[in-house]
């Protein structure tokens, strides 16, 4: 088996290099790093965790497009919120993005980097084409 890494390199705020893949298929599974709320030029959004939740999911899904999958093939989530006051709206947006009942899923508390509200790493299986 071999390693895919998925995506370009991405920066951060002032054009600083990210030192990982987007994304890394192994086999038919296909692990997305953990997305925040991080615009086109490596700024944090800004708002609540409202926007912040927005922003990831769709960063998020921009990633599992270019693996060539969706939030359909999501086996695992994992999300780190840094206020646990926000898990409710939270859990409102993120719902939006899995209409058919969601992957299974941890969610904790922890204080996240680059002033983030929230982050949200997936874990994926789409069996490879034959």
């Amino acid at each position: 088996m071999t390693l895919e890494r998925i995506g370009v390199s991405r920066t951060g705020a002032g054009g600083q290099a990210l030192p990982f893949s987007p994304a890394v298929r192994a086999g038919d599974m296909i692990y997305v790093s953990g997305q925040v709320a991080m615009k086109e030029n490596g700024e944090i959004e800004p708002g609540g965790i409202e926007a912040q939740t927005r922003r990831t999911m769709e960063n998020l899904k921009a990633v599992l497009e270019l693996a060539g999958c969706s939030f359909d093939d999501v086996v695992k989530a994992n999300c780190w919120l840094d206020d646990p006051r926000d898990f409710w709206t939270f859990n409102r947006v993120y719902a939006e993005y899995f209409p058919n009942g969601g992957p299974a899923r941890s969610t904790v508390q922890a204080t996240l980097m680059v002033d983030a509200k929230v982050e949200v790493d997936v874990i994926v299986y789409k069996p490879q084409a034959k």
